[in-house]
């Protein structure tokens, strides 16, 4: 992109209720409405086991293996006066999602997903000292099938699934890293 095109105004093509659909200079890209961010939950249980979900994904058009993952003051009841923070989202997210409860939450760094085609980033959280308080499964027509999959043996079980059909979250790439290299 020259310098002429980075300075150009941002035209919005489409807007629909969580997304749009933007044009600067030559380049198209899609973005989250209203700067709403995502938190992404690195959950490990004291087995040694990551808290993985699977659920259907429209886009993919199929079922997709993922770290749980929520939006941050996405809907009113949860925003408050001040707004959510990325930290009480990850905890509500993960609960939700997983039926499984946060002792404490750190932020690990803020991330773009796919960065060519979205402006849409992350910030990638660990949550620490997790306990099972609940099913998970998430809320009303979300479908979210919790998976534990031991540390040791999530390379061979993430093949597994992608030799099923499920679609792999980029995501997943944190914890597959020594088995790729």
């Amino acid at each position: 992109m020259s310098a002429d095109e980075m300075n150009q105004a941002v035209e919005v093509m489409w807007e629909g209720r969580f997304i749009r659909a933007v044009r600067r200079g030559r380049w198209e890209y899609v973005g989250r409405r209203g700067g709403i961010e995502a938190a992404v939950i690195l959950a490990i249980t004291p087995a040694n086991e990551v808290i993985l979900v699977e659920q259907f994904r429209v886009p993919l058009g199929r079922r997709s293996l993922e770290l749980p993952a929520g939006l941050v003051g996405d809907e009113p009841e949860h925003a408050g006066a001040e707004g959510e923070g990325v930290a009480s989202a990850a905890a509500r997210e993960l609960e939700e999602e997983t039926g499984y409860r946060a002792g404490a939450i750190e932020e690990l760094g803020f991330f773009y997903a796919s960065p060519g085609m979205t402006s849409e980033g992350f910030t990638l959280v660990r949550a620490h000292d997790v306990e099972k308080v609940g099913d998970g499964g998430g809320v009303v027509g979300e479908d979210i099938e919790v998976i534990l999959v031991p540390r040791a043996e999530l390379p061979a079980f993430v093949a597994a699934k992608r030799a099923a059909g499920v679609a792999i979250d980029v995501k997943l790439l944190l914890l597959l890293a020594d088995a790729l290299l």
